[in-house]
């Protein structure tokens, strides 16, 4: 369905399927979503101003863009497999326990966002910000690209892969073999 051109009725969304949905541009402001699942669906750049997201699933789906940050915070939790998730925003939003799996992360906005206990697996974290992030016991060993300043994110008991350990130590800008 396009739902960019027949938007969604506003509403409270419970145990729903979208199925290769196509809601870009689309306003899903002050929408609920709950235990839903968004299968091959394209979101990006949709307005998510106090939209609710519980429970909801995200799979191969295209999220460029989207301000999650700007979504109802009380009981957010999502679940992000195989998306394209780059130049999303989570500023200061509290997703702990979160999954990432096979996830496109390029540029995505982490700061002041509480990510601990929450799975990167096998993500590209190109250019994503984390900046006074809580990444405690976090679980990035399998992820990459990633630059993280140990001094200004908290990382007690998070997980790095010994490949990965260049992305703590960038801004000292030394060459590791």
């Amino acid at each position: 369905m396009d739902l960019s051109l027949n938007p969604l009725a506003m509403g409270d969304y419970e145990n729903c399927r979208f199925v290769n949905c196509n809601f870009s541009n689309t306003d899903l402001s002050k929408i609920s979503f709950t235990a839903c699942e968004f299968k091959g669906s394209n979101l990006s750049m949709a307005k998510l101003m106090n939209t609710g997201i519980k429970e909801v699933k995200f799979l191969n789906c295209k999220l460029l863009g989207l301000h999650f940050d700007t979504c109802n915070h009380i009981l957010f939790q999502a679940y992000f497999d195989t998306c394209l998730l780059n130049l999303s925003s989570f500023y200061k939003l509290k997703i702990k326990k979160t999954t990432f799996t096979n996830c496109s992360l390029r540029e995505v906005d982490f700061t002041e966002t509480d990510l601990s206990g929450s799975l990167f697996n096998n993500c590209d974290l190109a250019g994503a910000l984390f900046q006074s992030a809580n990444l405690e016991k976090a679980d990035l060993r399998s992820s990459y690209n990633y630059s993280i300043d140990p001094e200004r994110n908290r990382i007690n008991k998070a997980k790095f892969s010994l490949i990965g350990i260049s992305g703590l130590l960038d801004k000292y800008d030394i060459e590791i073999e």
